[in-house]
């Protein structure tokens, strides 16, 4: 009991910390509003683009849609890892990080067999984003479960985590943990205090602001989490009816998201998590988030 109210008040302790630091009362102190130099860059994500297309071209058309970047899946051909990292660097669209996920083979998971599986998983998607030339990897760090519960996931998910660190830093990729519909993580002040605790520059998260639109304000986990953000993802979600939408067609309030994020200095890629479709389509997504950006 002592031990559990020592935790108690150490989190409280923490999280009156984090509140002061991230501007939760008022006064961004950690973030610097309007900072010179941010630039935040259009990116896709590989699946998105036609399927009929050759490789050389469906990076074409993400640069003739207007992107920068692209956003991959782990490949264990590292050959052939290089040669598609090539060609994008070759269009103009880098591949900027891949997402490995990890709802497969968890690293919460109580079955070391499982964890093993999700650590090899990972190392793989390391290996598979050094040869991409890119600097993350998407990771969901932990899923809550009827027989898994939170302290447990949360301990065990840092456990094996910290096992994927020397490995990350060797290679100089960033694991990058993301706000998923998981069960865990489910606010800023908690988010920012898992990251916190790894006490590594290896270790940050990955942002998506329509994950957090049942139950928070994007803005609000955005100055939260401020620094320790690596990437965002962009998706919508109207509350009435529950269901996804098009960019600016639901309740984020992607004026206030873009906002937040000059304020925290972020430079980095906006991905968004979409549908695939067409040249009109995907033209006229790269538009809907120059009007994000525009606002």
């Amino acid at each position: 009991m002592k031990d559990s109210i020592m935790e108690r008040r150490s989190f409280l302790k923490y999280a009156a910390t984090a509140t002061v630091a991230s501007g939760l009362l008022g006064r961004p102190i950690a973030a610097q509003a309007g900072q010179k130099g941010t630039k935040m860059r259009k990116a896709l994500q590989f699946g998105m683009l036609p399927k009929k297309l050759s490789d050389a071209d469906k990076f074409k058309l993400a640069k003739e849609c207007g992107f920068e970047g692209i956003e991959g899946s782990p490949m264990e051909d590292l050959d052939a890892a290089r040669q598609l990292g090539t060609l994008a660097r070759e269009a103009g669209v880098p591949i900027h990080s891949i997402v490995y996920g990890g709802w497969g083979a968890p690293l919460s998971d109580p079955n070391p067999e499982v964890q093993q599986k999700g650590l090899s998983g990972m190392r793989m998607a390391l290996t598979s984003a050094k040869a991409f030339g890119c600097d993350t990897v998407l990771l969901v760090p932990a899923i809550v479960t009827e027989t898994v519960g939170y302290g447990e996931a949360y301990e065990r998910s840092q456990k094996n985590i910290r096992k994927l660190l020397p490995m990350a830093e060797k290679l100089g990729i960033v694991i990058a943990v993301e706000n998923v519909w998981n069960k865990f993580l489910l606010s800023p002040l908690e988010f920012a205090r898992y990251v916190d605790e790894f006490d590594s520059p290896w270790l940050k998260a990955y942002f998506d602001v329509g994950n957090v639109i049942l139950y928070g304000y994007s803005q609000d986990w955005i100055r939260t989490l401020g620094k320790r953000i690596v990437k965002i993802h962009l998706k919508d979600f109207k509350r009435k009816g529950y269901q996804w939408t098009n960019l600016l067609e639901g309740d984020v309030n992607f004026k206030q998201v873009r906002l937040a994020l000059e304020e925290v200095g972020y430079d980095g890629f906006l991905t968004p998590e979409l549908r695939g479709g067409d040249k009109a389509y995907l033209t006229d997504l790269s538009k809907r988030i120059d009007r994000i950006l525009a606002m």
